[in-house]
């Protein structure tokens, strides 16, 4: 029984982090109809700022709170520098995001080296039921998770803000017609999503350490998981999230890590192909 329940915290709080990751990235492709291939790029910026004020001498949370603020910002310069100038060729716009992700990720590289670098964990220690340990930190993150779920749900749902964002993605000709700045939705909506991505790499770093390559894992999981719950609302990438991280968490524990990580791609595959709008289709929260 002790196994089990360890078990599925681990699988909870992995799935935790995957939901944050594909919030943003979900976000995104609802709103602006594009995958943004930087986002794990945008974790890995997320990370490494969180690192860089532990190196500095700062407190860890000045990192992990500057972070999202810092990725939005760049997300919001980026989208209307570049992107902004090829949402009528989508595919050249989805390459743009990979040019730009492959940049951020060789350029921390260059700062970091082939080093996998440690960030302690803002709560250390653990939290006991019982005869039970399980992780303070990774418990958190759990509880961030939702909370950060909710004031999505919230934003997008009960505010004027989300009012007129969902009305750039169902029509924008009408919303420029109504009065609304579509840019400056888009360039708000991009930059929200990059600011997500960098929140969840500062909470994750302290759990998978920083190194270069550390948003290429989460952004494949994360475009899968968009895919699987279904592109144009909130719910669907959430959904999507949780069945691809409660499967890349649970079957490393009865198989090899490499056959699992398999097994959920070809899971994944054959879903879309028989469902390809997704688990949850349609535009809307």
């Amino acid at each position: 029984m002790a196994n089990a329940f360890v078990a599925a915290f681990e699988i909870l709080s992995f799935g935790a982090i995957i939901v944050l990751i594909v919030l943003g990235l979900g976000i995104i492709a609802s709103m602006m109809g594009i995958f943004n291939f930087a986002q794990g790029e945008f974790v890995l910026l997320g990370a490494y700022i969180t690192y860089l004020a532990y190196a500095k001498g700062m407190p860890i949370w000045v990192g992990m709170v500057a972070a999202p603020f810092v990725v939005g910002a760049l997300g919001f310069v980026l989208e209307a520098l570049i992107i902004r100038r090829f949402y009528a060729a989508p595919i050249v716009a989805m390459l743009g995001t990979y040019a730009l992700g492959l940049i951020i990720r060789e350029s921390v590289r260059g700062l970091i080296g082939g080093f996998y670098l440690t960030v302690p964990e803002p709560i250390g220690g653990s939290i006991d039921i019982g005869t039970m340990h399980i992780s303070a930190w990774r418990f958190t993150i759990i509880v961030i998770t939702l909370l950060v779920m909710v004031g999505c749900y919230l934003l997008l749902s009960r505010t004027n803000f989300g009012l007129r964002m969902r009305a750039t993605l169902e029509n924008p000709s009408l919303a420029r017609a109504s009065g609304i700045s579509t840019p400056l939705m888009y360039g708000a909506t991009f930059a929200f999503g990059s600011a997500l991505a960098g929140l969840a790499g500062a909470l994750i770093v302290p759990v998978f350490s920083l190194y270069a390559d550390l948003g290429i894992r989460f952004l494949i999981q994360g475009f899968v998981a968009v895919m699987v719950g279904g592109v144009g609302s909130f719910i669907g990438p959430v959904a999507g999230a949780g069945v691809i991280g409660t499967l890349s968490a649970a079957l490393p524990w009865i198989m090899a890590p490499v056959v699992a990580d398999v097994l959920v791609f070809v899971l994944a595959i054959a879903f879309i192909k028989f469902r390809p709008q997704g688990l949850i289709a349609g535009k809307g929260v």
